[in-house]
């Protein structure tokens, strides 16, 4: 909370860091308690229940381009009340999730989201050819990237420190051409939901894959940095993450 909060002009107090410290647990406590609901609810009522999607005229322009579409998502809010809209509204949602042990339940975590609407597949040396296959169909990706989960990512700037993301977005998006977003579902107003969806990112290609997929990761981060702070509290990443702490 402390790298989240900081700016230029103050120092984060103690007070402000740990007010924000304890909605944190709270806020997930709701996510776990709201991604339960889901699998019973209808279509009808998932979309009746986001009381805002701003920008999701981006995710449409960028479909009709024939090329898939990838966004990224931070975990925050409920990415999966964001994937049963997306599913209720006719764009459906393919994700990669960590493959958990013991097997049983990473199964039981597939099929709950599956009831959602969400395609799964898990985090394995087979994930990135079915994403591709996945874009080449026209469908929708989505990747949670907040985390560098297999330690094999890009180096970038991620709230004023240096650590590394995920590359997978940025290679699928050069290699296939197709529109990269990122995205957040924020739990509220009230005891709805709404979602942000931010123009495709704009980017030209240099000729060399490995700066271009460094250069675009760190635009990525820099939007996950701005859909973070838009609701510090909801951002459930309760893991060491930045070397200086």
């Amino acid at each position: 909370m402390r790298h989240v909060l900081a700016n230029d002009s103050s120092e984060v107090s103690n007070d402000l860091a740990a007010a924000f410290r304890d909605r944190v647990f709270v806020e997930y406590a709701n996510y776990w308690a709201e991604g339960a609901k889901l699998p019973a609810l209808s279509r009808a009522r998932i979309v009746s229940n986001f009381s805002m999607s701003e920008g999701l005229e981006h995710l449409i322009d960028a479909r009709k381009l024939g090329r898939g579409v990838i966004i990224v998502l931070p975990h925050i809010g409920s990415w999966e009340w964001g994937g049963a809209y997306l599913d209720a509204i006719g764009f459906g949602l393919t994700a990669v999730a960590e493959e958990l042990e013991p097997p049983a339940l990473f199964e039981w975590f597939k099929k709950k989201r599956e009831a959602m609407g969400i395609s799964i597949i898990g985090l394995n040396d087979r994930a990135g050819a079915i994403l591709l296959n996945t874009l080449e169909q026209n469908k929708t990706v989505g990747l949670v990237s907040d985390r560098d989960i297999q330690n094999n990512g890009v180096e970038v700037t991620f709230f004023g420190e240096r650590l590394t993301l995920p590359a997978g977005p940025a290679v699928m998006a050069l290699r296939t051409g197709a529109p990269l977003l990122t995205a957040a579902a924020y739990s509220g107003p009230h005891q709805g939901h709404h979602a942000v969806v931010n123009p495709p990112i704009p980017f030209e290609r240099s000729g060399k894959l490995r700066s271009d997929v460094s250069a675009l990761t760190q635009l990525v981060a820099s939007e996950l940095e701005g859909l973070i702070r838009r609701a510090p509290e909801q951002w459930h990443d309760l893991q060491p993450r930045f070397r200086r702490d």
